[in-house]
């Protein structure tokens, strides 16, 4: 439990709230008690959750129905992946929205359009090889 949410916890037993007497008591801010008390602010992941696009469970749907989709053989591109983020939090996201939700999710992503491509993964996808590599098997198999 955090040391604001037990300064709280005590001030809610409280039968009159005194606010100075647990600042003096605990040692914190006046203000910052006063406002969280009052519900004027929240704790910073209370504060991040807010400002997230898509909640934890929405983003855990999204990872599914993506994965599901590539194991269909219809992997999803950035664009799509943005227009269902809109249809589930009822707002458009950002541009960058997209980059930075599939850097936080990639172990959990199996779609070949999202995830990066290193170089060595490009050289190897050239037509070049792939024909060098069917002559040799054509001479191989005469």
């Amino acid at each position: 439990m955090d040391a604001m949410e037990a300064v709280l916890e005590e001030l809610n037993l409280m039968e009159t709230k005194n606010i100075q007497k647990i600042t003096d008591k605990y040692g914190v801010e006046r203000s910052t008690l006063s406002r969280r008390y009052y519900g004027k602010t929240t704790t910073k992941v209370e504060g991040y959750n807010s400002q997230r696009l898509l909640s934890p469970g929405a983003t855990k749907a999204l990872i599914k129905y993506i994965n599901d989709l590539s194991e269909r053989g219809l992997p999803p591109m950035y664009a799509m992946v943005r227009n269902l983020a809109y249809i589930m939090a009822l707002r458009m996201p950002g541009i960058n929205w997209i980059l930075r939700w599939v850097k936080q999710n990639l172990k959990h992503l199996k779609s070949c359009y999202l995830l990066p491509i290193n170089r060595n993964q490009k050289r190897a996808n050239l037509a070049l090889y792939y024909s060098l590599y069917f002559k040799l098997l054509g001479r191989k198999i005469k």
